[in-house]
């Protein structure tokens, strides 16, 4: 007999869709990971390359996970066997809900990082420089064998709990919290950040761009990857949070706004940080140790310092929690659909076993430090390269070329609520031409990476 005699939820209203969705797409990817791969692939070039693929890549990609999600009234694999019964196509869905697995994994390591700061920011033991500095304290704790364990486990233990209570009154009020709750925070520590004395340079660096870069093929590789791991594009996400829509909503402007605040987050986070990378003397470019050990640096340095990290660490501890609901989400609507479980009964299952899947990931900067396994990338950085450059474009690429080629034209354009307008057909040549072309350059650079 089936213990599942749940109905499928429903947001409760337009914007609660449009802040869950923008909290899947604004997490570490916007703030930790955007700051430190802006600094690597020379700034503003990197920001020019990056519009252009949420313009041409990113918004038309959404709009087709939102139609599937929508359209089928299921979870990621679901919606293609709903959509397109007995064909290949539904490898998208597998490959999003391994996406979700993997990142997860990862993600949760990284966020109970944030956590653990987060804490010694607001118990005041982080606002001075521990002994042997902030380089020390980090590598030490991230080393540890049980330290980081334990915060993955109490973020991950988090994210279980919202996605336990529900669409309505677990993700969606969440969201309704936190994001705009992140926007303020956002805001004031980049209207700070414009006070110090590197409020030039550090603008300079993110809105002038050097030419040169654009002549470099790994700036394009960069910014489509970050494109993809910021807008939560290829891994389900989307399609999974479309699901929960009504047919009264309109997609298009639904997309164009998460894309569009999306963007903004990531761009405010470049003007909190650069402008204080260069009023201290730090090179943008100083990789993930950027936010643990560079900021935190910069705080110390700083009147009211304490107080910012605090807001700073809340901020990412936050978003990191946001777009981490809505990857485990993709794997519990899954199950609950897959074997008939209840959402309490899969959200403690498959949370647990993501947890479990990241504690190599934690132990592999530590006790499992010597272990490689793509490209000689420890643990952590392999599942990141994995499933940022392979799983994602791949689920992007066939999510394009489904709604592009594999479901009819028609159907296609009413589901997506453009009907017949121009626009539709602008949409359905980018999914058709575009996308596909993009992201096959860009998969197979990534390739050569390995």
């Amino acid at each position: 007999m089936s213990q599942n005699t749940e109905p499928r939820e429903q947001w409760a209203s337009r914007l609660g869709f449009i802040l869950a969705a923008m909290g899947s797409a604004v997490g570490l990817g916007n703030i930790w990971r955007f700051s430190y791969v802006t600094g690597e692939n020379g700034g503003a070039a990197f920001l020019i390359i990056y519009l252009l693929c949420i313009l041409l890549i990113g918004i038309p990609i959404i709009m087709a996970e939102f139609t599937i999600g929508r359209k089928a009234q299921s979870d990621t694999v679901g919606a293609f066997t709903k959509l397109a019964p007995g064909t290949p196509w539904v490898l998208a869905g597998i490959l999003g809900v391994a996406s979700a697995f993997i990142i997860l994994s990862f993600y949760g390591v990284v966020a109970g990082w944030t956590m653990r700061y987060f804490l010694g920011y607001l118990t005041g033991q982080l606002w001075s420089a521990p002994e042997g500095g902030y380089a020390d304290f980090f590598v030490g704790f991230i080393s540890s064998p049980v330290q980081p364990i334990l915060w993955q486990f109490i973020f991950m233990a988090l994210t279980i709990g919202i996605v336990f209570v529900g669409v309505k009154n677990g993700i969606e009020k969440t969201n309704k919290i936190l994001m705009p709750l992140l926007a303020i925070i956002l805001i004031i520590l980049a209207g700070y950040s414009l006070t110090l004395g590197g409020a030039a340079e550090g603008l300079a660096f993110l809105f002038t761009p050097d030419w040169s870069a654009f002549a470099e093929p790994g700036v394009y590789l960069a910014a489509l990857g970050q494109a993809f791991f910021s807008l939560s594009l290829g891994m389900g996400a989307l399609i999974t949070y479309g699901s929960y829509l009504s047919s009264k909503e309109k997609l298009p402007g639904a997309a164009g706004s998460v894309a569009v605040l999306d963007t903004l987050f990531a761009i405010i986070a470049g003007i909190m940080i650069f402008p204080a990378v260069f009023a201290f003397g730090i090179d943008p470019a100083s990789g993930a140790g950027l936010a643990f050990i560079t900021l935190p640096d910069i705080f110390a340095q700083m009147g009211l310092g304490g107080f910012f990290g605090l807001l700073f660490f809340f901020l990412l501890a936050a978003a990191a929690l946001s777009s981490a609901v809505s990857l485990l989400e993709v794997a519990v609507a899954y199950f609950i659909r897959k074997f008939d479980w209840t959402r309490k009964k899969a959200s403690i299952i498959v949370g647990f076993i993501i947890f479990l899947v990241g504690v190599p990931s934690s132990l592999g900067i530590g006790p499992l430090s010597n272990i490689t396994i793509v490209g000689g990338r420890d643990i952590l950085d392999s599942m990141d390269f994995i499933a940022s450059n392979i799983f994602l474009p791949l689920g992007g690429l066939i999510i394009a070329l489904f709604v592009g080629w594999g479901w009819k034209k028609t159907e296609v354009l009413e589901a997506s609520d453009f009907g017949s307008s121009g626009l539709g057909q602008v949409w359905l040549f980018i999914l058709r031409f575009v996308a596909p072309i993009a992201i096959l350059i860009i998969f197979i650079s990534s390739i050569r990476q390995w």
